[in-house]
C-alpha cells in the first residue's frame, strides 16, 4: 500500500512516472547496460486539499486563494492520473455534533468479515473459471476479457452506463474500471448480478471537477 499525502505537492515527473506501474503492476528501470523489471503491485491512496490554503468550498471559512491559483493547484494532478484512481471521496468539515456524539460506527471486525466474504467470492469466481488467466486473483486484476465475462449489465444498467459515458465523457479505461468496481460493490452485498444501484454507486466515485 502506497499512501501519498499532499498529493499535488509531489513533482509532476514523480506522479506521471507512476502511471504505467499503476496499470501494469510492474516497474522497469532502464540503464545503458540493460534494464530490470520488478513487481510493483501496490494499492495507491492519496490525499489532497482542494486549494493551497485548504478552504476552497468550505462551509464556514472562506478560501483566501485567487481562482487562478486554485485552478493551477488542482491541475497539478493530470487527467490520466485521476483516471487511474477508482474511488474519489470528498471529505468535508466534520460538525461538532458528530464529533461529540456517542453514536458508534461500524466495527472493524464487522467490516473485515464483509470484505473477506467478498474476497472469497472473487477467489471462487476466478479459480473455478477455465477461461481466466491464472494471474487474476481479484476483481482489480481483471483484464478486458474477464470484465466482459463477469461484469455483464442488465438492460437498465446498460442504459445508465450509456448515459454516463455521454454526459461524463468517460474514457475506455474509466468504463472498464467502473465495471470492475461495480462488480466489487455487488460482491460486497452478496449479489450475483450487478444491479443498477451498484453501478450508480461506482459512478459516484469517479472524479468530479472541483472548480465551479
Amino acid at each position: 500500500m502506497l499512501f501519498l499525502d499532499e498529493f499535488p505537492e509531489f513533482g509532476t515527473r514523480v506522479l506521471e512516472v507512476m502511471r504505467q506501474p499503476m496499470e501494469d503492476k510492474i516497474v522497469t528501470i532502464s540503464r545503458a547496460k540493460g534494464s530490470l523489471t520488478f513487481s510493483a503491485n501496490f494499492q495507491l491512496i492519496a490525499a489532497m486539499n482542494p486549494c493551497p490554503c485548504g478552504f476552497y468550498g468550505d462551509s464556514q471559512k472562506p478560501c483566501t486563494c485567487a481562482p487562478a491559483v486554485v485552478t493551477k493547484y488542482q491541475k497539478r494532478i493530470s487527467g490520466p492520473i485521476l483516471d487511474r484512481i477508482d474511488i474519489h471521496i470528498e471529505v468535508p468539515r466534520v460538525d461538532y455534533e458528530k464529533l461529540s456524539g456517542d453514536r458508534l460506527g461500524e466495527s472493524s471486525q464487522s467490516i473485515r468479515k464483509r470484505v473477506q466474504a467478498a474476497r472469497d467470492i472473487q477467489h471462487h469466481r476466478f479459480t473455478n473459471s477455465q477461461s481466466t488467466n491464472s494471474e487474476v486473483l481479484c476483481n482489480a486484476d481483471m483484464r478486458i476479457g474477464e470484465v466482459r465475462q463477469f461484469c455483464m449489465l442488465q438492460p437498465e444498467g446498460q442504459s445508465l452506463m450509456r448515459a454516463a459515458m455521454s454526459q461524463l465523457n468517460l474514457s475506455a479505461r474509466a468504463y472498464h474500471r467502473i465495471l470492475k468496481l461495480s462488480r466489487t460493490i455487488a460482491d460486497l452485498t452478496g449479489s450475483e448480478e450487478i444491479q443498477s444501484a451498484h453501478l450508480a454507486e461506482a459512478l459516484q466515485y469517479r472524479p468530479k471537477l472541483m472548480m465551479v
